[in-house]
């Protein structure tokens, strides 16, 4: 069984070969910013196990990847 992970979705949007104005406008889906908040929460309340924190270490690159590409598709659009 295949299991779908949060940089699948960013995959996703990347092979769709998206305008910089679909770029610019990205968000990631619902279960996705869910999961984050959750993961949020649960660090400032108590404490995130191993597999978590590997989980939001993740997050945190796809969110990096994103922010790095939604500058460059605003400067493409600047031109």
């Amino acid at each position: 069984m295949v299991t779908y992970r949060p940089i699948d979705e960013v995959i996703n949007f990347i092979t769709s070969f998206p305008k910089p104005e679909d770029v610019l406008a990205y968000k990631a889906p619902e279960s996705i910013q869910k999961r984050v908040e959750d993961l949020l929460y649960k660090k400032q309340t108590s404490f995130l196990n191993d597999d978590e924190v590997e989980e939001m270490n993740k997050f945190m690159l796809i969110n990096h990847i994103i922010i790095m590409a939604k500058k460059r598709a605003k400067k493409t659009l600047l031109v």
